[in-house]
């Protein structure tokens, strides 16, 4: 299913800044070597997290899922001068790959990559969090979104990607692992007292979700 359609898609990548040499590099490097490149957020997502981090100005960033570390230096372009960015990536080999682009950034300092089980490092790292991208497991969404809760800044804002998966969550009934539990994660942040979220069609849908004032 085209979400968005495409000539629409070809005006918004033509309209939006281009980004930095690195993250065109790393786009171009996972669409030609890696066996799922989709899961890239790609330059207009990539320049959306990059706007919003820059004005939030976040202290603490957590990233869960970090892929081949797109996302996360685009997330870094806003954090303060003595910010940090915690990302988390289960499989080795992404994480790896990530790790040696970061090191060739100007945020290579400000960028902390842990590997291994999410649920797991989460509770670890002590941080009221000031900007929190979930883009991981979607069958893992809504534990990672009460860990991060409970650690959520004020201010603080989460994005979750992937919230329309491909628009499979609009087939009656919804059919796979990935699309059931991305439905039921939107049901249960709609239900949720404590939060108010608002979803962009950007790319496979992203929410925003912040804390009730």
């Amino acid at each position: 299913m085209d979400l968005i359609h495409p000539t629409v898609e070809q005006f918004t990548d033509q309209m939006t800044t281009p980004a930095d040499p690195l993250l065109q590099e790393i786009e171009k490097e996972t669409y030609a070597n890696h066996s799922q490149p989709h899961m890239i957020s790609g330059h207009v997502q990539g320049r959306l997290l990059s706007f919003l981090s820059q004005m939030l100005q976040p202290q603490y960033i957590l990233e869960i899922g970090t892929f081949t570390g797109y996302s996360a230096l685009c997330l870094a372009e806003g954090l303060t001068g003595q910010g940090e960015l915690h990302t988390l990536e289960l499989r080795e080999e992404d994480a790896g790959l990530a790790q040696s682009y970061f090191d060739r950034s100007i945020h290579k300092n400000k960028i902390y990559l842990h590997r291994g089980n999410a649920v797991e490092t989460i509770p670890t790292l002590n941080y009221k969090w000031d900007l929190v991208f979930i883009d991981a497991d979607k069958t893992g969404y809504i534990d990672y979104y009460e860990l991060v809760m409970e650690r959520l800044s004020p201010k603080g804002i989460i994005l979750v990607d992937n919230v329309l998966f491909h628009g499979q969550i609009f087939e009656t009934p919804t059919k796979g692992k990935s699309a059931k539990a991305i439905q039921a994660f939107n049901d249960h942040v709609a239900k949720d007292p404590r939060s108010e979220q608002v979803l962009l069609s950007v790319r496979d849908g992203l929410l925003m979700i912040k804390k009730k004032s």
